[in-house]
């Protein structure tokens, strides 16, 4: 198969610094395309008008070329017999089709907003004279619909409708971002991730992507700063604690949407950052236990954020439970779950009834009332798989009820 990439009409708009070119070759890299080679065609235009990017991190030759005549003889000049992905160079597409499309053993193409991306074989018949793609397909050609997509996206826990954009100018590059920010928001998630912290998010995504910070970087110093806290929540030094912390839980939503938007995720920024998010919590209650107490191992609050770490393990086993059957999430199985999940006993609801709690006097109080929560939320989970697995009996495979 051939990535064919129609560039006699160029768009000038960088999405999130990048170019809708260098967004193709990056999303076929990310859907794991194997490609015999990636032809981009700038038609009547002198090839120099496109610069392919260094690292676009596919194996396979790119080749500029430049051919005129209609669409159906441009793209038989480069496809040379071989099945070819074709799409045009002011298209931002959906990297999901990429990979979807791919896997079709017959022609089938989707097109909205002027974008377009097409799976064809050597036997197609696009329309005679025609001088772009769109206008090329016809009947001969299925079209991808919304409801035959696979659209739920397991690291988002949701459904997600496939999207297609033509960018031309600014200021619909701008609405784009903001769509494209917005759409990789996790369906199910708590309440300061989904409503408080995405300003600050994105103020910080669009010129971190720009300038070209790999997300790891970010994961790093969200890292530095988690470990930075325990010591200062241990020693009282609770304002500087807070400084940290709070710092932490916006870089680890920072993260991962820059590594979403730029096709930069990777195996290792996937395990730091989820191991990270899986570790520590327990290690800042002990920390806030321990500055509490001044240090006496042996008090009740220190004790009672012991029995924090007991409950927050048991709970992530049983929550290990339904991904294990179902692969997927818990809070993905109905929308109560959904809706729990926003409250639920997590660092991102826990810190802020500390960081209340605590100046007004009543930070023991508060490590004791987030213990209960915890064992609520463990209680909530346990009583929740059993209802799925034995009264209701859910079967693996078989679509939840929303």
């Amino acid at each position: 198969m051939k990535l064919w990439i129609d560039a006699a009409t160029l768009s000038s708009e960088r999405v999130f610094g990048m170019t809708l070119i260098e967004r193709h070759l990056k999303a076929a890299r990310h859907q794991r395309l194997v490609l015999s080679e990636v032809v981009i065609d700038t038609g009547a235009q002198a090839t120099d008008v496109v610069t392919v990017p260094k690292d676009s991190g596919l194996s396979c030759p790119i080749r500029v070329v430049a051919t005129t005549g209609d669409i159906a003889s441009r793209i038989a000049a480069s496809a040379a017999g071989e099945v070819v992905l074709a799409t045009t160079a002011t298209s931002l597409i959906d990297a999901r089709l990429y990979g979807f499309l791919a896997k079709q053993e017959h022609d089938i193409a989707v097109s909205d907003d002027g974008a377009v991306i097409a799976r064809l074989s050597a036997a197609t018949r696009l329309e005679p004279e025609a001088v772009d793609l769109n206008r090329g397909l016809n009947n001969n050609i299925s079209w991808l619909s919304q409801a035959d997509f696979p659209s739920f996206v397991p690291k988002l826990r949701r459904n997600t409708p496939f999207y297609l954009f033509s960018v031309a100018t600014p200021d619909h590059r701008r609405k784009i971002e903001r769509f494209l920010f917005w759409s990789n928001y996790k369906g199910s998630t708590d309440f300061f991730t989904k409503y408080v912290y995405p300003p600050l998010v994105w103020l910080l995504v669009p010129p971190l992507a720009r300038a070209r910070i790999h997300p790891n970087v970010v994961t790093i110093i969200s890292i530095i700063l988690t470990f930075a806290a325990v010591p200062l929540f241990a020693s009282g030094y609770f304002f500087w604690g807070f400084v940290c912390a709070y710092s932490m839980s916006v870089l680890d939503s920072v993260d991962g949407k820059l590594a979403r938007l730029t096709f930069t995720d990777s195996a290792i920024g996937n395990v730091l950052d989820h191991g990270l998010d899986l570790v520590h919590p327990p290690f800042w209650y002990c920390a806030w236990a321990w500055g509490l107490s001044a240090g006496d191992w042996r008090s009740p609050v220190f004790v009672a954020s012991l029995w924090m770490l007991g409950l927050y393990i048991l709970d992530r086993l049983i929550l290990k439970i339904y991904p294990t059957i179902f692969g997927r999430g818990l809070h993905t199985h109905a929308k109560l779950d959904a809706f729990v999940r926003t409250f639920i006993s997590r660092r991102n609801i826990n810190l802020p009834l500390f960081t209340v709690g605590y100046p007004l006097g009543f930070g023991v109080q508060t490590i004791y009332l987030i213990v209960v929560w915890q064992a609520l939320t463990c209680l909530y989970h346990g009583i929740r798989t059993f209802w799925i697995l034995k009264i209701e009996k859910a079967q693996p495979g078989v679509a939840p009820a929303r």
